[in-house]
């Protein structure tokens, strides 16, 4: 994977089209959670520092190429203004007379910020026209937005065929992970995966089982394998009509050297409610009326022992149902033995996804693993082993 960095690029005097994420939460005209904005900092300091100019190029909700003005980029100025300690300009829109006369006014070291790319519709659809208009704003293209990187719009890819390109640091960062991760790990490499569906990450199952030596599978998933294998699971969620998708999956994996690891033990209850009345079980002694929870303590020691053989571990998706106690108890136990391997220098540990950044925070541990992406969608293609445009328009060179 060859990509230029901030590093490799002249920006004394030149204006930067800064492609960022900063599709953050808002409520009542608030930003409640600015870290999106924060993983930006250093891109943005480093260009405005070397006596740069940024021009910041973000979408924000999905206004399908209409205007939308309760999804304007303009309420996000005073967050930006307060993470970055400087004022930020804002253009009214990303191309056309307001957008050039907001970056004809920029001196060395200036932020402007660019209205909603998706309010237009030429945006989605890459059209070289709207590429071209927004390419006409500036001199160097730097990518920051790993988590729109699977999406071939003209302000994640079309822009780089435009103009000198290169990887913001939050980029950089991801790409080098995620290389380490999957691309050129250091073996032997685990991967955890958890979540509900077996339906929502075949692809995800079927690339992992060609990259990993040891796959563990929790949460709803755990169920169906344990379906296939002729395993009674009470009322637990499952997809049963995946069983025999998971058998091939079991099948490949046997195949192809890949051990997969299903819970030995389990920890079931009648009802999915905060304190319910639970046990702890063999795998196979799961009641007819009764549901499989999370993972018990038997599997989070086995689970912990293949984390100590591995120097790679990359995560998706937790091993129960972590959103309520104690059904956590497996994720968060398995978190941390992964981040104190991590802190010990004996693993690199990747992880992903929504729910999974929620639940290693949960554990305490969100600071603890060598990297944590909170690209969802992006960080999911790619560890389907997909080509990313947004990536691959970088690696053009």
């Amino acid at each position: 994977m060859t990509f230029k960095t901030l590093d490799d690029m002249a920006f004394n005097g030149k204006t930067a089209l800064v492609r960022v994420d900063i599709n953050v939460p808002v409520e009542k005209g608030q930003v409640t959670d600015a870290t999106r904005i924060e993983r930006i900092l250093p891109t943005i300091t480093h260009i405005t520092q070397a006596g740069g100019k940024v021009a910041l190029l973000a979408h924000f909700g999905r206004p399908k190429g209409q205007p939308v003005p309760e999804m304007s980029l303009g309420q996000l100025v005073p967050a930006l203004e307060a993470a970055l300690g400087q004022p930020v300009a804002f253009a009214e829109n990303c191309i056309g007379g307001p957008a050039k006369k907001a970056v004809a006014a920029m001196t060395a070291g200036d932020v402007v910020l660019l209205e909603n790319t998706r309010f237009h519709e030429g945006e989605e659809k890459n059209d070289k026209l709207f590429s071209a208009s927004l390419a006409a704003l500036g001199d160097i293209y730097v990518n920051d937005a790993f988590s729109a990187a699977h999406r071939a719009h003209s302000s994640t890819e079309g822009l780089a065929h435009l103009l000198p390109c290169c990887a913001g640091r939050l980029m950089e960062a991801e790409l080098k992970a995620l290389q380490a991760a999957l691309g050129t790990p250091e073996r032997p490499v685990a991967a955890v995966v958890g979540g509900a569906k077996v339906s929502t990450k075949l692809d995800l199952l079927s690339n992992l089982i060609t990259k990993v030596d040891h796959l563990i599978i929790g949460g709803g998933m755990a169920n169906t394998f344990l379906v296939a294998q002729g395993v009674e699971i009470g009322t637990s969620l499952a997809e049963r009509d995946m069983a025999e998708t998971a058998r091939e999956i079991m099948a490949k994996a046997a195949e192809g050297g890949c051990s997969l690891h299903l819970p030995v033990d389990i920890v079931v209850a009648r009802e999915f409610a905060a304190g319910a009345a639970s046990e702890t079980l063999p795998v196979d002694a799961c009641p007819a009326d009764a549901m499989i929870l999370d993972a018990g303590p038997q599997t989070v020691a086995a689970i912990t022992e293949i984390f100590g053989q591995c120097k790679t571990l990359v995560w998706n998706g937790p091993l129960g149902a972590f959103e309520i106690a104690p059904f956590d108890t497996a994720t968060v136990a398995a978190a941390q033995a992964a981040a104190r391997l991590t802190q010990e220098g004996a693993l690199v540990s990747v992880a992903g996804g929504g729910d999974t950044v929620a639940a290693l925070n949960k554990a305490g541990v969100g600071d603890q693993f060598s990297y944590i992406s909170t690209a969802g969608g992006a960080f999911l293609e790619w560890m389907e082993g997909k080509t990313l445009p947004g990536v691959a328009a970088l690696e053009q060179e």
